[in-house]
C-alpha cells in the first residue's frame, strides 16, 4: 500500500487578512528605514598657521544610519587644501567616475571677506553632498577618515596603505571617544551658524601620528590674507 498522503495547509490561506497585514508592515519598515546621509559644512574659524600666514578651516558635520558609516554622527574640521587632497585621490581610485568640481580658488581671496569665506563653505558643502550620492566612492577608506577622523592626509594615507599600528575603524573610534559633540541645531529656523570664528583651536588625532595642520593656535588678527 502507498504511504497516506500528508495535506498541508498553508496558514497564508487560512489567515488571508494577518498576510496582507505582514506585507503591509513590511512596506512600512522599508519606507522608514531607507538610509540616508546629512552633511553640513559651517562654522569656519581662523587658524594661525605662524606668524606670517593664517588659514580657515570649516567643521564638517555627519548625521547618517547608513551602513556605510562607522559612526552616525561626527564632526571634524578640515581646511581647503584637504579637500584638494581628497578629491585628488578619490578621482585617482575612480577614473570612470566624473567627479564634481571644488570652488575655485580665488587669488584675491580673502580670509576677512565674510561673503569670500561664506561662498566658498557652500561650494565645499555642495561637493561633499554629490560626494556621498555615489556608492563606489563611499568604499573608499579615505572619505571615511577624511569626515569621520583628525588624521592629515598623510597619515589617511599610512592608515588606508596598513601602514599603521591602528586600523581605519579604531581610527575613526579613537577619534570619536574624544569628540562626542554634535552641534545643535539654532534656536530659530534650524539654520546653523555659519560665520566666521576668530580665536578658535584644532584637535589633534591622538593616534600616534604628526599631524602638520592638527595642533594651530587661534588668533585675534590675521597678518596674511591668502589661504590655502
Amino acid at each position: 500500500m502507498l504511504p497516506e498522503e500528508k495535506k498541508t495547509i498553508s496558514l497564508m490561506n487560512v489567515f488571508p487578512e494577518e498576510e496582507d497585514d505582514r506585507k503591509k508592515g513590511s512596506i512600512y519598515n522599508e519606507i522608514f528605514i531607507m538610509e540616508f546621509v546629512s552633511v553640513w559644512v559651517r562654522d569656519p574659524r581662523i587658524q594661525k598657521e605662524d606668524f606670517w600666514h593664517s588659514y580657515i578651516d570649516y567643521e564638517i558635520c555627519i548625521h547618517t544610519n547608513s551602513m556605510c558609516f562607522t559612526m552616525k554622527t561626527s564632526c571634524v574640521r578640515r581646511r581647503f587644501r584637504e579637500f584638494v587632497w581628497l578629491r585628488q585621490r578619490l578621482q585617482s581610485n575612480a577614473l570612470l567616475i566624473q567627479l564634481p568640481e571644488l570652488p575655485s580658488k580665488n587669488l584675491f581671496f580673502n580670509i576677512n571677506n565674510r561673503q569670500h569665506v561664506d561662498q566658498r563653505r557652500q561650494g565645499l558643502e555642495e561637493f561633499l553632498r554629490k560626494i556621498l550620492q555615489n556608492a563606489l566612492l563611499l568604499s573608499d577608506s579615505r572619505l571615511h577618515l577624511f569626515l569621520q577622523s583628525h588624521l592629515s592626509s598623510e597619515d589617511i594615507e599610512a592608515c588606508v596603505s596598513g601602514q599603521t599600528r591602528y586600523s581605519v575603524t579604531e581610527a575613526i573610534h579613537k577619534f570619536a571617544s574624544s569628540n562626542r559633540r554634535f552641534p545643535e541645531e539654532d534656536d530659530e529656523g534650524g539654520k546653523k551658524d555659519n560665520s566666521i570664528e576668530y580665536g578658535s583651536e584644532s584637535s589633534s588625532s591622538g593616534l600616534g601620528h604628526s599631524c602638520k595642520d592638527s595642533s594651530p593656535h587661534g588668533c585675534k588678527t590675521n597678518p596674511a590674507l591668502q589661504e590655502s
